[in-house]
């Protein structure tokens, strides 16, 4: 009798390990996931929300559909790949959020301005930036009068230098 009791009791033993082990690999299992999600966020780089207001240098008035490209730029000074277009609405505004920190090449193209260009660091979460966008200007013309600076040739006679031995007056 005593080997009976101790198979029953084997028995009943296994039946509660059986019960017990697929809920404990699924918690091991969640633990596991959730430590390699945390590894990766604390391996994510740091980010800026960047908003741009593109207007006009002469008036502030905006600037619409103007391009806002940015090139980021590696430690070398080269852009790198991965360059972001934006346009801008009828407000002349424009915003991106998830740029990562480090230097970045901003261009703003708009039709009848020049091109502006900037590089900037980026370290804060937040960054605002008013670009005021110029009409193109005209050649410059060595043939034209520049407000009075274009002055008429003088003479070429130059007075002679004075003797050595003259005596001062």
């Amino acid at each position: 009798m005593s080997i009976m009791k101790l198979v029953l009791a084997s028995s009943k033993c296994r039946k509660k390990t059986e019960m017990i082990v697929p809920p404990l690999v699924c918690l091991l299992l969640v633990l596991a996931i959730a430590s390699v999600a945390s590894a990766q966020r604390d391996k994510e780089e740091p980010t800026a929300v960047l908003t741009f207001l593109v207007i006009k240098e002469d008036n502030g008035k905006p600037v619409r559909n103007a391009a806002v490209i940015m090139h980021p730029i590696e430690t070398n000074g080269k852009q790198s790949k991965g360059d972001l277009e934006l346009k801008t609405d009828v407000d002349g505004k424009t915003s991106f959020d998830g740029i990562p920190y480090g230097r970045l090449r901003v261009q703003v193209l708009a039709s009848g301005f020049q091109t502006f260009g900037e590089d900037y660091d980026i370290a804060r979460a937040k960054l605002n930036f008013t670009i005021k966008l110029k009409r193109p200007q005209s050649q410059y013309s060595v043939y034209e009068n520049h407000n009075g600076t274009n002055q008429e040739k003088k003479d070429d006679k130059t007075p002679a230098p004075p003797e050595p031995s003259a005596k001062p007056q």
